[in-house]
């Protein structure tokens, strides 16, 4: 018999073996060095990524146990990435690819956002569902928001996947909602499938892609089997996929072969029925529509079920309820389809069912088995909801009451898990709680398109108290920012003045112009009201990601504005000349025949105390001026204010936003200024 004996930096571990179709053989033992995050490999062109590697942090969650059978015939599959990575790009390349569409159809680009403010702001903002047949399967295709203000979304529909598709820009490389998509996708025991995008880009480094997400995979603890990842390389735009970067196709085919080895659904075809209700729409015909994945059992149309929440040892559940399923629909293509009956493994619609929930299960009415219910991280900043009670209400919106806007802002509870809303001592004031400032703008937003009259107040953070040592606590969030060389001094002192702490600067030079990019960890409020600081300071050129880190100790007072702001002197119409005199005091926000009121804010005064000018004089006409005169006058630098740029400004106690379908002005409650201009 034979003996070896090992190198210490050696161990055994099983490797894989590749025919040339790509399949893998069955495991063989093979010798390969015990590899640490300082010494990981250098991949070649056709990267293979080491499968011993020791977790830094602790392991996640075990994945449920495997049951008797799976389905060969479905393929649930979340795509997931950083905002701008080009997944919603992806899934319009696989439709395509999946002959959704006639070869004569004029399809719009980012087919998946249908949402108008999706498509105006280029991001998605809720997940949907697709469905394609390839090869006699299934593949449901469940598309995520990229921004990390709407993580609640990708949350709670990671629940109706077996894998996930983690889409990662070939030049970027992983960033902040890279980490947290993955970070959830990890916890819950799901494989995942690298998708380097944009591998046409002239600057694409796909193997420091590779090793960064793999770099990443071991920061975030997962399992041997969950870092032997797969990669594929894409470019979606061009709809075209390869298995290496010198090896691409001239279409999807190498995506679709790698989804089809991800693993399928597991499933007990003798259990009583479990249907996870993950997301919620409406319908003018049919009603509330629920969406969700059967865990277990079988579903049909005009069956009777059980709907509810297992019970709870906090609070007070209502009870389980007796509900029919009137219609069933499963996924096709972009549309929905009617069914006779569903198995386990299937996501589906449901009609028939009301009231119902995000979050709960539809049971065996015989032998009602209510899955946990969905766990969503809490909201970090909070913002205050009231009804119009300026001079200017009633003008424009079709909803003004306090009792519409609460039955508005219950409604979006329902569909938007992360969103918490409570009543304070006003009875026509709420406070909005979401996971971020863009969370509760897209709010607003939409309730202003719906007709909506109401007032916000400036976005604060949520604290909390150490359970142990009784020690404030407030939310605090990661921070990267990419910015030419010559602007680092600039950010750096911006974010330190704001209480931010650096853990990294990286130089990336080249043979052009030279970039930076630092990493902090910044309390939430210091970056509330800094983007347009910071683009201002770098001349446009800063690119920021942000995502929440962590609650840690409070960190002291900071100051929000440096400068204060011009405020009407009286209510009327702002004339050319009132604008003239109110610019040699500071940037002004109201154009010319525009209304405004006492205590509203037109302008940002040059020194840090509030100023009030009076933008609606006149000029003294004689007979040598005439009023039409007054009216050519051509005025430079107004800055109009956008809805995200008056919340952002905003701050403190006293200063709030007015919108109105039309219009979005800011103004104080309670101004206190040092005189009047006249």
């Amino acid at each position: 018999m034979l003996t070896f004996a090992l190198h210490p930096g050696w161990a055994l571990r099983p490797a894989r073996l590749r025919d040339s179709s790509g399949h893998s053989s069955p495991p063989a033992l093979a010798l390969a060095p015990q590899l640490s995050r300082s010494r990981r490999p250098v991949l070649p062109t056709r990267p293979r990524i080491p499968s011993r590697m020791q977790a830094t942090t602790a392991a996640p969650a075990a994945a449920p146990p495997l049951r008797s059978d799976q389905r060969e015939d479905v393929v649930n599959v979340a795509i997931c990435a950083h905002v701008d990575h080009g997944k919603t790009s992806l899934v319009d390349a696989i439709l395509h690819h999946a002959q959704v569409f006639r070869e004569n159809q004029s399809v719009t680009p980012l087919v998946m956002d249908s949402n108008v403010l999706e498509r105006e702001r280029g991001i998605t903002i809720l997940s949907k569902n697709t469905s394609v047949m390839y090869q006699n399967t299934r593949i449901n295709v469940i598309d995520t928001p990229g921004h990390a203000d709407f993580g609640g979304e990708v949350q709670r529909v990671l629940s109706m996947a077996d894998a996930v598709l983690l889409v990662v820009d070939s030049v970027e490389g992983p960033r902040p909602q890279t980490r947290y998509v993955l970070r959830e996708a990890l916890r819950l025991g799901h494989r995942v499938l690298v998708v380097v995008n944009k591998i046409d880009r002239p600057a694409a480094r796909p193997n420091f892609v590779v090793n960064s997400t793999f770099d990443l995979f071991v920061e975030l603890g997962a399992t041997d089997e969950q870092a032997d990842f797969e990669v594929c390389y894409t470019s979606a735009i061009q709809r075209i996929a390869g298995d290496a970067p010198d090896r691409m196709a001239s279409d999807m085919e190498p995506l679709f072969r790698q989804m089809l080895r991800l693993p399928r659904p597991r499933i007990d075809p003798n259990a009583p029925l479990q249907l996870m209700i993950s997301n919620v729409a409406y319908d003018d015909y049919k009603g509330r529509l629920g969406i969700g994945r059967i865990h277990a059992g079988v579903l049909r149309r005009g069956q009777t079920v059980r709907v509810g929440k297992p019970p709870s040892s906090c609070a007070e559940e209502a009870p389980m309820r007796l509900a029919k399923v009137s219609e069933l629909f499963l996924f096709e293509n972009l549309h929905k389809v009617p069914a006779e009956e569903a198995r386990a493994g299937d996501i589906v619609t449901v009609a028939g069912i009301e009231p119902l929930h995000i979050g709960e299960t539809l049971c065996d009415p015989d032998d009602a088995r209510p899955l946990p219910p969905l766990q969503v991280e809490e909201p970090t900043v909070r913002m205050s909801f009231s009804i119009n009670t300026t001079p200017f209400a009633g003008r424009e919106g079709k909803y003004l009451t306090s009792r519409q806007l609460r039955e508005r802002l219950q409604r979006e509870t329902q569909t938007n898990v992360a969103l918490r809303v409570t009543d304070t001592d006003s009875a026509d004031t709420f406070t909005v709680s979401g996971r971020g400032a863009l969370h509760l703008i897209i709010l607003v937003e939409t309730m202003r398109r719906e007709g909506y009259e109401l007032v916000v107040g400036a976005p604060s953070v949520i604290l909390k108290r150490d359970p142990h040592t009784d020690a404030l606590l407030e939310p605090f969030d990661y921070v990267e920012v990419q910015v030419p060389e010559q602007y680092v001094g600039v950010v750096v002192d911006m974010l330190a003045r704001r209480k931010g702490e650096m853990i990294n600067m990286v130089n990336v030079g080249g043979s052009g112009e030279s970039f930076c990019t630092v990493e902090y960890y910044v309390p939430t409020r210091g970056l509330l009201g800094i983007n347009n600081a910071l683009m201002t300071a770098t001349r446009g050129t800063a690119v920021v990601h942000t995502a929440f880190a962590e609650y840690r100790p409070h960190a002291g007072d900071m100051e929000h504005r440096e400068n204060g702001s011009l405020l009407a002197h009286s209510t009327g119409r702002v004339t050319a000349h009132g604008v003239e005199a109110a610019q040699e005091r500071g940037v002004v926000f109201v154009q010319p025949g525009e209304e405004v009121y006492e205590n509203q804010i037109v302008g940002e005064n040059k020194h840090a105390d509030d100023l009030r000018v009076n933008v609606c004089r006149l000029k003294q006409l004689t007979n040598h001026r005439s009023a039409n005169k007054e009216m050519n006058k051509s005025l430079q630098g107004i800055r109009t204010f956008t809805l995200d740029e008056a919340i952002e400004y905003v701050g403190g106690s006293e200063e709030f936003v007015e919108v109105t379908p039309r219009h979005v002005r800011a103004f104080k409650a309670r101004g206190k200024a040092r005189r009047i201009i006249k």
